[in-house]
């Protein structure tokens, strides 16, 4: 018997299904993009549980005979192409002739279909590849594809999928993407029995947007327009003062079809980098009509990219695009730029302190350095207010440093010297002597456990590319990120409140408008966020508003971190409740923190490192990236090549 031998069609079409059906939402494009090849006008999508239990996608286009229904759930089977030729030249959504037998390889799978003048219709019935049972019953013109239990055959692709709501979130995300690719199509997509999507279908893309994302985005898009011989844009972006953090509602569209290139991409960023944040992505629909001939749309298993003739002409038409847009005709920017600048804050609103009645408030002196018993507000005292003066000149710092270096020499010339004495034992003066004379690396290692006290106190010198600190003691050069520095001293003191973060109520209510997935993820998780100091109430179907925030957290970026909490929840795998507080924890961290290129002066920083050292693991801010580098004198001696000199 032959050791190589030729699968069964059973077996290849799971794997088949490994390039195809990756997860619930390659199944919703799969049988979407037929039923538009098909002509549908209408589209309603329904599933359940993410897409993982129950998927069905109903079309009013103009379904298939009980032949053509037989012949399309075999391997390679297609109405897209006839012979190779038609590759270079295909305009159709899908054309491989594999979605429907690999799709009803790892599922349940049920198919109705009538096509137009027929009297009954089509039932393909398929369970795990098996031979399909094929009947004719009444049915409604158009195909319904039903498909349940998915990977019920394949436990081990079925582990790899992440929670129903993440699952139902990609579906989501996907569909408003088909829905802008194509306005002259109404959709309508339930989940769990919850109507997510509904768009008009009339054609035009601007009533679409509406639909979807309301009309806050509505109102802040601005029209893209270009033609060149051969090629076209259009479509919408919006203004520099409508940002997401990611790139999630970007949609590219190029000759009716969705894709992912890193080129257009980097064309909007050029465009927009001296206007927006860089954390910041602008809402775009784009939409490029190009001959068929010059793209390659079969570079991908799934078709999510696309190879073009002349990628750097579309880099260029796309930035030019973008630029007439946001750039007015007499060149100037001023509207354009007052929505993105962010106004210098004038006052600060600091957190509510709750002293009891009978005792006085606490008195802070101006000239004393605030070490142990300080709060990390006045951190954001400091910062909030650059004219405040340092408590300690630099001078004086160096003075009260060239002090401690002198008492520290002397200390340890009095135990060199106790060693040197031959009346004491020797046991004891080893002792003595090593304790004085510890190893710099273990030194090291027993700082990176937990904050040395008697290693002198730290002094800043100053600030490099306004991003990090420079500061020494007794024992060497320290180099500090400010920003991660003080995202581990907020996301320490976030995490010890067990029973709640205080929060500030704002004195003028901010009105947060949401999509529908954004309103669901925040009605479900609305205690999470009154643990975390976002106090929100429900102002209308979208709309919520936002009363209290956190006592450590900037008002004006709050609105920034609820959003970025809300993508974190969206994304995130089954996890346990402590898990989520702990992500949104550093999530809000990471936002309130002082950003890079914040100036600060000789007492901020004094503030930050002495509320640094008291932090419990200070080496590492809550993603696992370094807050401090230590250069001993040791080391320094070494990067100069002094070993062995006299200093």
């Amino acid at each position: 018997m032959t050791k190589i031998h030729v699968l069964d069609d059973n077996t290849i079409n799971k794997i088949a299904a490994g390039e195809v059906v990756e997860r619930p939402a390659s199944v919703i494009k799969e049988l979407i993009e037929n039923a538009m090849d098909a002509g549908a006008t209408r589209i309603e999508v329904e599933i359940m549980a993410g897409g993982t239990s129950f998927m069905r996608v109903t079309d009013n286009g103009k379904g298939m005979s009980k032949e053509d229904a037989s012949v399309a759930i075999l391997r390679h089977a297609t109405s897209k192409i006839q012979e190779v030729s038609d590759l270079n030249s295909i305009s159709t959504m899908g054309f491989r002739g594999e979605a429907l037998p690999t799709i009803a390889s790892v599922s349940r799978f049920t198919m109705l279909t009538r096509e137009p003048g027929s009297d009954l219709g089509t039932k393909v019935e398929i369970s795990g590849g098996k031979a399909p049972d094929i009947i004719e019953m009444g049915c409604n013109v158009g195909t319904s594809i039903k498909v349940e239990d998915l990977f019920f055959n394949t436990p081990a692709r079925k582990k790899f999928l992440k929670t129903n709501h993440t699952e139902g979130g990609k579906i989501n995300d996907f569909i408003i993407k088909l829905a802008l690719s194509r306005p002259d199509i109404a959709f309508q997509f339930i989940n769990n029995n919850k109507t997510s999507v509904v768009t008009p279908g009339n054609g035009n893309l601007f009533d679409t947007v509406q639909a979807i994302y309301g009309g806050q985005v509505a109102d802040s898009l601005l029209t893209l327009n270009l033609e060149d011989e051969d090629l076209k844009i259009s479509g919408f972006i919006t203004k520099p003062s409508m940002l997401k953090s990611s790139r999630t509602w970007q949609t590219f569209i190029v000759n009716g079809r969705i894709i992912q290139n890193r080129a257009i991409a980097k064309a909007i960023d050029n465009a927009y980098r001296s206007l927006i944040p860089k954390s910041g992505f602008p809402f775009t629909v784009l939409k490029i009509e190009v001959p068929q001939r010059t793209i390659d749309v079969n570079v991908h298993p799934q078709k999510s990219e696309m190879k073009f003739e002349d990628e750097s002409r579309i880099f260029k038409a796309v930035y030019k695009s973008v630029l007439d847009a946001i750039r007015p005709s007499s060149g100037n920017l001023t509207e354009v730029a007052a929505v993105v600048e962010k106004p210098k804050v004038e006052y600060t609103m600091e957190p509510m302190q709750f002293v009891p009645a009978s005792a006085p408030a606490p008195q802070v002196s101006a000239s004393q350095p605030a070490r142990g018993n300080y709060q990390p507000k006045t951190i954001y005292e400091a910062v909030s207010r650059p004219a405040v003066k340092p408590a300690v000149s630099f001078a004086e710092a160096q003075k009260q440093l060239q002090q401690e270096r002198q008492v520290h020499y002397q200390s340890q010339e009095r135990h060199e010297q106790v060693a040197d004495s031959p009346q004491l034992d020797q046991s004891n003066v080893g002792a003595s002597n090593d304790q004085s004379k510890m190893d710099m690396s273990t030194v090291d290692q027993s700082i990176a456990e937990q904050p040395a006290e008697n290693t002198g106190r730290m002094i800043p010198i100053g600030q490099v590319d306004l991003t990090y600190i420079i500061a020494q003691d007794l024992k060497g050069l320290y180099i500090i990120d400010q920003h991660a520095a003080h995202e581990r001293i907020l996301f320490d003191k976030l995490s010890a409140m067990a029973d709640g973060i205080p929060s500030q109520q704002l004195l003028v209510h901010q009105l947060l408008t949401f999509d529908r997935k954004e309103a669901a993820l925040v009605e479900d998780n609305k205690e999470l966020f009154a643990k975390l100091g976002f106090h929100l109430e429900a102002a209308g179907d979208f709309d919520y508003r936002l009363m209290e925030v956190p006592a450590d957290v900037p008002v004006g970026e709050a609105e920034d971190i609820i959003r970025e909490i809300l993508m974190d929840l969206g994304n995130m795998h089954e996890t346990t409740a402590k898990e989520i507080r702990q992500a949104c924890l550093a999530t809000t961290a990471c936002r309130a923190a002082i950003k890079a290129g914040e100036e600060l002066n000789m007492r901020q920083m004094e503030i930050l490192l002495d509320e640094l050292s008291t932090t419990a693991f200070p080496y590492t801010c809550p993603h696992g990236r370094p807050t401090i580098l230590k250069f001993s004198s040791e080391d320094l001696a070494k990067m100069f090549k002094r070993t062995g000199f006299g200093f």
